[in-house]
């Protein structure tokens, strides 16, 4: 009897907290339906002032052109402005109150309570305090509203020649067709001033390849800390000479841009303006090399001379860059000489083609 007793009692509290629920649930369910129709009201009430905030606005303008202050040419690009302005706040009000109406819907259709199940469920209910979270919530990632830094490959490549103390280039003893630089490296560019584009600094690291293609049966010898030109002993088919640098070009960079502007953040861009830099580099030269191919005894032969000491170790130059969009003239002009302790110095200067992958 007593077991009997125990599970009816039981029984009856169970129904009577039911009960409960549900009527909890409806109540709750009938005040968001009340709070539904209040917003509702409240977006309609936003669109009203809105307008009527812009009509005395453009009739504030009207004012200012009739009294000559300004022409009608200005007034109506102030009324564009703040015919842009208004609409953009209602966009933006409205928004909120319909985010808050869809919570509300959103729990009156589930008893008032959200269930949010796993550990990557994205969810923008994260302020409600009626939502029940089983698991690892995964925060949605908020958007960076400005980057003052960008990056981007750089790629350059083009003619390479060397200026010699006391001659000119027609007298240079290196071919022009054949003489070349190819540069690649990665460069950032940063906003130099906090609102506005027109200067960046552009920096970065780069592998400089510089080549001579030597004339007239000619090539480098090293004599100990200097290096000697002279007639190699047999004829030679090609004789070419190599520097790889590792360098750290520093740029400003001047142009115009485009500010794209959404809801939730902003950025510069210079795709397709025209960009002018000017500024130079400073770096390393971490190997030499000399291919000398040759003919002795009818036999093609090859020899290769590698990391003179009498290189420079220690690079430095100016450089400029004009370019519309990604493609670009380059200019590059080494003042350190290419050699140490010579007679005459011999400093790389190099005209070509510029490509900057942003």
């Amino acid at each position: 009897m007593n077991t009997i007793t125990k599970l009816t009692i039981t029984l009856i509290l169970i129904l009577v907290s039911q009960l409960s629920v549900a009527q909890d649930t409806e109540v709750k369910d009938s005040l968001n339906t009340e709070r539904i129709q209040v917003l509702k009201t409240q977006k309609e009430a936003i669109r009203n002032e809105e307008k009527e905030l812009l009509r005395q606005e453009v009739e504030a303008i009207n004012n200012k052109v009739d009294a000559a202050y300004i022409t009608m040419e200005e007034g109506e690009i102030l009324k564009k402005e703040v015919a842009k302005k208004r609409a953009l706040n209602i966009e933006s009000r409205v928004a909120i109150i319909d985010n808050k109406i869809d919570l509300l819907e959103r729990n009156t259709a589930q008893g008032g309570y959200v269930l949010i199940l796993g550990k990557n469920y994205k969810s923008d209910l994260s302020g409600d305090q009626n939502a029940i979270y089983l698991g690892k919530r995964k925060v949605k990632p908020t958007p960076v509203f400005d980057r003052r830094t960008t990056s981007d490959l750089v790629f350059a490549i083009g003619f390479n020649n060397a200026l010699i103390e006391g001659e000119s280039l027609n007298d240079s003893p290196y071919k022009l067709g054949g003489s070349g630089f190819v540069e690649l490296g990665w460069a950032w560019k940063t906003r130099v001033f906090e609102n506005s584009n027109a200067m960046r600094l552009k920096y970065g690291f780069s592998l400089q390849w510089n080549k001579l293609d030597i004339k007239d049966n000619m090539y480098f010898r090293e004599d100990g800390d200097q290096v000697v030109f002279e007639e190699f002993p047999f004829e030679v088919r090609k004789s070419k000479f190599r520097t790889t640098n590792l360098v750290f070009p520093v740029h400003f960079e001047f142009g115009p841009s485009k500010k794209i502007e959404k809801k939730d953040y902003f950025r510069y861009s210079t795709h397709k303006k025209f960009k002018f830099g000017i500024g130079g580099y400073g770096g390393f030269n971490i190997s030499s090399l000399q291919k000398v191919k040759y003919k002795e005894d009818g036999n093609n032969q090859k020899k290769k001379y590698k990391d003179y000491d009498a290189v420079n170790s220690f690079v430095y130059g100016i450089s400029s860059y004009v370019s519309l969009g990604s493609v670009g003239l380059y200019a590059k002009y080494d003042l350190s000489p290419i050699f140490k302790n010579q007679a005459f110095d011999q400093n790389n200067i190099s005209v070509g083609l510029r490509f900057d992958m942003d």
